[in-house]
C-alpha cells in the first residue's frame, strides 16, 4: 500500500508528539501540531480536519503498514502510547518494504557490476556507514572514496528508468572536444561506472554503432515516445565489458592477449589486486618478478593503467601495445629534457 507525502507527514507528527510524555495530548492538540507541520513542510494553510486525524490514528493502529501502534485514550480524552518506547520508526519492515529494498539492491548490483553474493560485503559496509551517520553516531569507523565535485549524477535516475522501460532519450551533449552542444535522440542500453565517473552506452537514432556518453557532459535529457525505442540485438550487455578495462569499446572490439612483466616490488600488489579479472600468472622470476597475462580490449584506459606503474612494468606483447607505450614514455621523457636526471 502506497502512502502519499501528506499522510506520512501526519503520521510522523502524531508519532513525534505521542512520544513526548511530559504532557497530555488531546485530539485538538494533535490537529494543531499537524497543521503546523503541513505548513512548515508543504506551505498548506488549510489545516486538517478532526475526521482526518481520527482516521490517521486508526490507520496507525492497524497492520496496513505494519505500524500496529499501541495508541490508547486516557480519560476518554488524552492520546498516548501504551508502550513508552514505541515509535513508528522502529516498526518492522513490511513485505512491501523488503521488496523495495530488494529492488534497490538489484539496482545497485546492476549499476556496480556485482555478480556474486560474497561481493556484497562492500555494499553492506557502505550501508552500515550511512546508517551510523543517520543515527547520530559521531565515531568515524570508515571513510569512503568520493568526489563532491563530480557532475552528471543527477541524470542517473532518469537514464536508468529509460533503460528499464525502453524509452528513447533526447539528449543535449557537449563533449570536451566539441565547441558547441549537440542534440540527438539516443536509445539507451547500459549505465557504466568507472573510477567515479558514469557513462551511458547507447546508439544514436540516426546511427548504427554503439557510442559512449559521459554523464558529466550531458546538459539536458528529455523522454521521447516509448513506441520509438529500438533494442540493440546481438549483444549481452551484462557481459559487454567483461574483456574491457574502463569504458572505451565498440561492439566490434574483442579482448586480446596482453603479456606484462611486473617487477619484484609491485608483484605482490598485482597478485592480490589483479589488473583485470582475466589475469593469469604465467611465470615467477627468482628475483620475485612475475609475468602475467590478461585478455582485454586495447584501449586508452588499458594504456593509462600500464603507464600508472611507471618504470615498474614492461609490455612484452602484443607489439602494437608495446610500441604505443614506448612512444608515450618517450614523449613523457621529452617533456623533462631540461631536468638534471642525476639529481
Amino acid at each position: 500500500m502506497s502512502v502519499n507525502k501528506l499522510a506520512l507527514i501526519r503520521y510522523k507528527t502524531i508519532d513525534h508528539f505521542l512520544r513526548q510524555r511530559h504532557r497530555k495530548w488531546t485530539l485538538e492538540d494533535l490537529m494543531v501540531k499537524i497543521a503546523d507541520a503541513l505548513y512548515e513542510y508543504e506551505g498548506i494553510t488549510s489545516g486538517v480536519s478532526k475526521r482526518t486525524v481520527q482516521g490517521d490514528i486508526q490507520f496507525m493502529r492497524s497492520n496496513k503498514l505494519a505500524y500496529n501502534a499501541p495508541i490508547v485514550v486516557i480519560d476518554r480524552k488524552y492520546y498516548t502510547y501504551a508502550d513508552p518506547n514505541y515509535s513508528i520508526n522502529n516498526s518492522p519492515m513490511t513485505d512491501a518494504d523488503l521488496g523495495k529494498m530488494k529492488d534497490a539492491v538489484d539496482f545497485l548490483k546492476y549499476m556496480n557490476g556485482f555478480t556474486h553474493f560474497e561481493e556484497m560485503s562492500d555494499l553492506i559496509v557502505r550501508l552500515e556507514s550511512n546508517l551510523s551517520k543517520s543515527e547520530g553516531n559521531k565515531k568515524v569507523a570508515i571513510q569512503l572514496e568520493s568526489n563532491k565535485l563530480l557532475k552528471g549524477l543527477e541524470w542517473i535516475t532518469a537514464i536508468h528508468k529509460a533503460i528499464r522501460d525502453e524509452i528513447p532519450l533526447l539528449i543535449s551533449y557537449k563533449s570536451f572536444k566539441s565547441k558547441a552542444e549537440t542534440q540527438q535522440v539516443y536509445f539507451p542500453y547500459l549505465l557504466k561506472e568507472y573510477r567515479n565517473r558514469w557513462f551511458l552506452i547507447c546508439k544514436p537514432k540516426k546511427g548504427t554503432v554503439l557510442i559512449t556518453l559521459a554523464l558529466d557532459r550531458i546538459l539536458e535529457i528529455e523522454e521521447m515516445a516509448k513506441s520509438g525505442f529500438v533494442p540493440y540485438e546481438g549483444i549481452d550487455f551484462e557481459r559487454y565489458f567483461e574483456d574491457t578495462i574502463g569504458v572505451t569499446k565498440t561492439s566490434r572490439d574483442r579482448g586480446q592477449r596482453v603479456i606484462l612483466e611486473i617487477d619484484a616490488y609491485n608483484a605482490p600488489y598485482v597478485e592480490t589486486k589483479p589488473i583485470h579479472p582475466s589475469q593469469q600468472i604465467l611465470t615467477k622470476g627468482e628475483d620475485g618478478s612475475i609475468i602475467l597475462r590478461i585478455d582485454v580490449v586495447l584501449n586508452f584506459e588499458l594504456e593509462r593503467e600500464i603507464l600508472g606503474f611507471g618504470e615498474n612494468i614492461k609490455v612484452i606483447s602484443p607489439p602494437r601495445l608495446k610500441n604505443r607505450i614506448a612512444n608515450r614514455l618517450k614523449s613523457a621523457f621529452n617533456r623533462y629534457v631540461d631536468v638534471n636526471i642525476d639529481n
